[in-house]
């Protein structure tokens, strides 16, 4: 019998260049969505992908991508304001073309009260997938491991510091590889899956100071954790990294939410579905040394 088509969305992002190529090694036949051809859509066509060209915010263009496809992967990238709009668009067109499961990446910290106008957007995309009947599933991670040297590979190189606003409490960091192992473990076998909500995260709930001690073991330097008032933060992003208002008012509420204690949680995710145990930070940081060092701090999907 052979494998249903899949399509994944947002397939040049950590998570869904990796969600392509699983599912590949598992020898799924893939169709990967692309905004534009560039060396990472290159790269997803030469390992045995379809590339299709198209936006989540063209009808016509997401009708095209799921034509022929009963398994979907959608992912949207956080700069912009406009998830609401993009998760209807690709519900009709996946209503339409008789989709039976797909796999939305939503966030922990999905709820209708959330301060952050991008969290409360992935609450209501929620309800829209489940209310389009084409069979979703919702991945709420916690924080990407990436995120580490995202928002402080520049900090650390240079002074030997991991600037955020995250107080005390705790969160178990999970690679986007092992988010995406969830993924493929659904999109395989989804019908015991429909309608879950699943919270994933890393092996170990860990404060952002012992982040740092596991920085500094692993890096073999010093690393220290300063822990910044949440405005002054947001300030830095704007200023001197150059973010958007909408990401920015974005990170600042997860980083009040962090303090809060809505990203501490620990949960079987990655192994009872992914199929094995989630990297440790310690494996994360030696897997990725090179992203740590001289490396400046941008938002990427």
């Amino acid at each position: 019998m052979s494998k249903p088509n899949i399509l994944v969305m947002g397939a040049t992002g950590k998570t869904g260049a990796q969600v392509v190529t699983q599912l590949l090694e598992r020898n799924f036949p893939v169709r990967a969505l692309v905004r534009g051809r560039d060396k990472r859509s290159e790269r997803l066509e030469r390992s045995g992908a379809e590339v299709v060209l198209g936006d989540f915010h063209e009808l016509k263009s997401i009708r095209n991508a799921v034509k022929g496809v009963k398994r979907v992967s959608f992912c949207y990238p956080p700069q912009g304001d406009r998830l609401v709009e993009a998760t209807t668009i690709v519900a009709v067109a996946a209503k339409d073309a008789g989709v039976e499961a797909m796999v939305n990446m939503s966030q922990i910290s999905a709820r209708e009260e959330s301060r952050s106008p991008l969290a409360r957007h992935h609450w209501l995309s929620e309800k829209i997938l489940d209310w389009a009947d084409i069979g979703a599933v919702h991945i709420r991670p916690t924080f990407f491991a990436e995120m580490l040297y995202i928002l402080g590979a520049s900090s650390i190189a240079k002074e030997g510091k991991l600037y955020l606003p995250y107080g005390d409490q705790r969160h178990a960091p999970v690679a986007a590889s092992d988010i995406a192992g969830v993924f493929v473990g659904i999109l395989a076998n989804p019908s015991q899956h429909v309608g879950e909500r699943y919270v994933v995260t890393g092996l170990h709930n860990m404060t952002i100071t012992e982040m740092a001690e596991t920085l500094t073991q692993e890096l073999g330097r010093p690393v220290e954790y300063v822990d910044l008032p949440i405005e002054d933060w947001g300030r830095a992003l704007i200023d001197v990294v150059g973010l958007p208002d909408f990401l920015v008012n974005h990170l600042k509420a997860v980083a009040q939410d962090h303090k809060d204690g809505v990203f501490s949680a620990l949960t079987d995710v990655v192994e009872r579905i992914g199929g094995q145990a989630p990297q440790s930070l310690e494996d994360f940081i030696r897997k990725n040394r090179e992203m740590f060092v001289g490396q400046e701090a941008l938002i990427h999907d």
